[in-house]
């Protein structure tokens, strides 16, 4: 049995309650002999700035670097406010994402049957929702130059960012897209600004021409970035697989993640390229929900987007799909079993603790595995 080499980076606030109930089904993984894993543990964000005066060591990435995957918790809080803009906690997560080279970045927004009532839409526009957004993570009007803000006197200034992108970064953002839509319901959305933006245009041109060479089985289609926003509040089960850049990308993931009534219920990888040689990519799953420092150490946090976050390592870099399922499956039974945690809360649920749940997750992954 392959053993996997997963580096651990809990983080700030409830990222390490949440990495415990990861903790936790890992060892029964491995105790049960159904999956293999070598972890270990590092320091980033606040956490590592308070112990080494940087947002995360050099020693660390290299773990980073060496490891088959890398499960981020959280970063941030206040009691960092004040440290200097270049080691504050996020410029740890910043520098993962840069030396890992981790340029596909994708947020699935799912809606178990259990939670309907929980969106802040109808039940029915929601119910059974299961949409995947591909964001482009390394390019675009984020790292763009010239970045500037420029003095123009007579208290005026000028701040300038700039949308910049080359042709493979969207061909490789593109097949990202379109071999996980393969995998699903065989249909992508590509979403950007063409109208008004030449990055639009050119995002448009080299997504057709990717499908018409080597993906001409997918549906594909095209809508301006606003009017996706649009459409995925107003229907979002139309969608299958959504790619856009970075910017949008940002955006639209963020409106798809309330359709699902929780942030503390979403998941996200960020991926690199494929080695030709061995098949394997960087990676980094992480779930969205932040560091909540307000609730940190309280037992009050959701630990299922940091297990489902484990579930797409599961998925994309150790090839047990199969275990994946498994786990979106015990997460699905134990939400219909009622039991919640205080983010979830609703009439009739019972209120249980981070652990708690992380438990009775477990537990059903038991009764899955007979």
């Amino acid at each position: 049995m392959t053993t996997h080499k997963l580096l651990l980076l809990p983080g700030d606030g409830i990222g390490p309650e949440v990495m415990g109930e990861v903790k936790r089904l890992i060892g029964w993984l491995d105790a049960q002999g159904i999956a293999r894993f070598e972890t270990e543990e590092g320091l980033v964000g606040g956490a590592s700035y308070d112990a080494d005066k940087v947002s995360i060591t050099d020693a660390t990435m290299a773990k980073a670097l060496e490891a088959d995957a890398v499960l981020f918790g959280a970063v941030g809080g206040p009691k960092w406010d004040p440290v200097p803009y270049e080691v504050r906690p996020e410029a740890g997560l910043l520098r993962l994402r840069k030396d890992l080279a981790l340029f596909a970045n994708l947020r699935p927004a799912i809606c178990y049957p259990a939670l309907a009532q929980s969106s802040s839409l109808k039940p029915e526009v929601v119910e059974g929702l299961d949409i995947m957004i591909v964001r482009e993570l390394t390019g675009g009007v984020y790292f763009g130059e010239p970045k500037t803000i420029t003095d123009l006197g007579n208290g005026q200034k000028r701040a300038i960012d700039t949308q910049v992108y080359d042709t493979y970064e969207i061909e490789r953002i593109a097949r990202v897209a379109f071999d996980l839509a393969r995998k699903r319901r065989n249909k992508l959305t590509s979403m950007e600004k063409r109208n008004v933006m030449k990055s639009g245009v050119l995002w448009n041109e080299v997504v057709s021409a990717v499908h018409q060479r080597e993906y001409p089985d997918v549906t594909l289609e095209h809508q301006l970035a606003d009017s996706g926003g649009m459409q995925l509040v107003r229907w979002p089960k139309q969608f299958d697989v959504i790619v856009t850049d970075n910017l949008f990308g940002d955006m639209l993931s963020d409106i798809a993640a309330m359709l699902t009534g929780s942030l503390g219920m979403l998941p996200s990888a960020s991926l690199g390229e494929t080695n030709a040689k061995t098949g394997t990519r960087k990676a980094l799953y992480e779930p969205v929900h932040g560091s909540a420092p307000d609730i940190a150490g309280q037992g009050k946090a959701n630990p299922i987007a940091m297990l489902a976050s484990f579930g797409m390592a599961l998925r994309y870099s150790f090839d047990r799909g199969d275990l994946a399922d498994k786990l979106d499956q015990a997460i699905a039974a134990v939400l219909a079993k009622g039991l919640r945690t205080a983010d979830l809360q609703s009439e009739g649920s019972t209120i249980v603790s981070t652990a708690a749940m992380g438990e009775a997750i477990v537990k059903e992954m038991q009764a899955l595995h007979g």
